[in-house]
């Protein structure tokens, strides 16, 4: 297996399509083609990271926060990204960073949250735009339940809980091709009349050169017509945070001490508590703060995420229970969820779990 067979693993839960636009994804550091020893996954990648990696004969590090983030204009070791990636390229370690594609996956960083929340009913909290596009195309009639077949079977057509989703309608089509043409239906120099229908269907834009490809493969005619559309549609499988439901209601008090156990944090902010029980809860992994409106938009009762600062607090305006967990504490759990997939898909070498804590955060 090569570091490619394992990011395209890596890629069917979290697309790089799915990150936004100012993060650092896919594979940082090293090749695609170079054969896999072990994987080894973390949370971090620092140098004891890359120590750790050599120990346990791992030539990969599937990290979820990526180590080089913004551009490296000098690689001197002058400081910990640098001193992390020099060393890697030293010992032929390469990093694969999943980050914001992981946290708007569905069942990524929050759906995790959730799982160990014994949180049930769970939807994403703020659906992704601008991955939905939609695909308009004209066919012969009598070709194009074949064709739609062919579009489906490249991603085309899901919608939530449905697929093979596409509306159809007959018309008539006019073309006339130049002597330089080859035209399977009629002849060349000619108007040609043919009776066509119209399919049009959606799909995600990571999907895209797939469906294109089924397109152009399974039409007859020697230029197909269609178009591309970008919709601003939510992607209601995609997006930031969950929100759900605990399998019995809390008072405030069980809820924070329940939720600081499942985070083993040493402490929890929250604030102010507002005598009410807590059933519906969101969920956001690392910094959450931006989506405090939307968890109170949703109706929950409290919002588990981290790195608030002291105004946020102010945002919870009596209508509901803000936690922050601590950064780390809560993505603490996404490395075990890369390691029970990978596991489950490779056999032919390691998928170690760090051991090591890179939460640079201490409590006394």
């Amino acid at each position: 297996m090569t570091i490619k067979d394992v990011a395209k693993t890596i890629e069917e839960i979290a697309p790089l399509n799915y990150a936004e636009d100012f993060d650092n994804v896919g594979l940082l550091v090293g090749s695609y083609e170079t054969k896999v020893t072990g994987v080894l996954v973390t949370l971090d990648t620092l140098e004891e990271t890359i120590d750790e990696a050599i120990a346990n004969n791992c030539n990969l590090i599937v990290s979820f926060h990526p180590i080089v983030f913004s551009g490296l204009k000098k690689l001197n070791g002058k400081n910990y990204v640098e001193r992390t990636v020099l060393k890697a390229i030293k010992n032929d370690i390469a990093i694969y960073a999943t980050h914001t594609a992981l946290d708007n996956s569905k069942v990524g960083v929050s759906a995790k949250m959730c799982e160990v929340l014994g949180l049930t009913n769970t939807k994403i909290l703020i659906p992704k735009r601008g991955i939905v596009k939609k695909l308009i195309t004209y066919v012969p009639s009598s070709e194009a339940k074949e064709l739609r077949e062919k579009l489906f079977e490249a991603g085309a057509g899901n919608i939530g809980n449905y697929s093979e989703a596409s509306f159809n309608f007959d018309g008539l089509g006019t073309y006339k091709g130049n002597s330089n043409s080859n035209p399977s239906i009629g002849e060349k120099e000619k108007q040609h009349q043919a009776d066509e229908t119209c399919i049009k269907v959606i799909f995600e834009t990571k999907d895209e050169a797939a469906v294109i490809n089924a397109l152009i493969e399974n039409h007859s005619y020697e230029e197909v017509a269609y178009q591309i559309i970008s919709t601003e549609n939510v992607h209601q499988d995609v997006g930031m945070g969950m929100i759900g439901e605990l399998a019995e209601e809390m008072s405030e008090d069980d809820f924070l001490n329940y939720t600081k156990m499942i985070f083993n944090t040493g402490c929890i902010r929250h604030s102010e508590k507002l005598s009410k029980p807590i059933k519906k809860v969101a969920v956001l992994g690392g910094s959450g703060s931006f989506a405090i409106s939307n968890a109170i938009g949703k109706k929950a009762d409290a919002y588990i995420s981290a790195d608030f600062k002291y105004h946020d607090f102010f945002k919870a305006e009596g209508k509901i229970l803000l936690t922050d967990v601590g950064h780390y504490e809560s993505e603490q759990f996404t490395k075990n969820l890369l390691v029970e997939y990978l596991t489950k898909k490779f056999t032919s070498f390691a998928v170690i779990l760090s051991e090591k804590s890179t939460n640079p955060i201490y409590y006394l």
